[in-house]
């Protein structure tokens, strides 16, 4: 496995493979991750995992200063999954000048994630889009925890007309139920216990709507209560149409239950997708 810092030597080094599967991360890997490269070892001869985190996608109050960087840790992980490459770019490779051209995303990205973290989503496709420029990959993996922002790459590609596959990844989970992620770490043990608490109230919010119940607004609503009077501080509990992401509507048969809370200081995310058909 190599290391490779700087996009000259990355490409001189994929110049001659017949297949790129491209991972991108902003390190402190998991379990998650790892399913998401062996996703990309049967997609792509050359398996590319990059490691950045990006400063265009946090907020003024967010945790860009603290977010763990465990490179080394990070790339014994990778080298022992079978990674070909991981390309580790300083932030001066990736943002050799001061970045005044970013993505502007449709009126989705403002919502659900994007109402609470404003600019979040354009920082996330505008850096994408940059390393896929410096990986130029046949194929791109991506987990599905992330769901809007699985959404809105899909819809970057499609629309920008690039020549990529995107492959999703199923969320892996802890054996609690708690969805992987690389802030689970901040959670004390007490907040730990609660943590899947946020999945089982999705799971009810999914068999609410599968046993005939339609007013969706209501099933929000009284989830929402639900967990603030159990301490956690609500962004937002939402059933969306899986395929356009807008609010679900009667007709729409394939969902999306999503939400995001915080427990303290720690924001978490999941989602789980379901039908409506027989």
């Amino acid at each position: 496995m190599q290391v490779i810092s700087t996009v000259a030597e990355l490409r001189q080094r994929l110049d001659q493979q017949a297949s790129v599967a491209f991972v991108p991360t902003m390190g402190n890997l998991h379990a998650g991750h790892l399913h998401l490269v062996e996703l990309a070892k049967q997609h792509g001869q050359c398996v590319v995992v990059s490691i950045f985190v990006n400063p265009l996608q946090f907020g003024a109050n967010e945790d860009l200063a603290s977010y763990p960087r465990t490179l080394q840790a990070d790339c014994e992980k990778l080298e022992a999954a079978g990674v070909d490459i991981v390309f580790a770019p300083a932030e001066k490779e990736v943002y050799p000048a001061p970045q005044t051209i970013s993505i502007t995303l449709p009126p989705i990205a403002d919502e659900l994630c994007g109402a609470s973290r404003p600019g979040h989503f354009s920082g996330v496709a505008t850096v994408v889009l940059k390393l896929f420029n410096m990986v130029r990959p046949d194929v791109a993996v991506f987990g599905k925890k992330d769901f809007q922002q699985l959404f809105l790459i899909r819809e970057l590609v499609k629309q920008l007309n690039l020549p990529i596959e995107i492959v999703a990844g199923d969320t892996r989970r802890e054996e609690d139920g708690l969805a992987m992620s690389s802030r689970n770490g901040y959670l004390s043990d007490a907040q730990r216990l609660e943590a899947p608490r946020l999945q089982r109230a999705l799971k009810l919010v999914v068999e609410a709507v599968q046993k005939g119940n339609q007013d969706y607004t209501a099933i929000e609503a009284q989830t929402t209560q639900f967990l603030t009077q159990l301490g956690w501080i609500v962004d937002y509990i939402s059933i969306r149409s899986a395929e356009t992401l807008h609010p679900a509507e009667k007709p729409d048969r394939k969902l999306v239950a999503l939400a995001a809370a915080r427990l303290g200081k720690t924001r978490l995310i999941d989602n789980i997708e379901f039908s409506l058909d027989s």
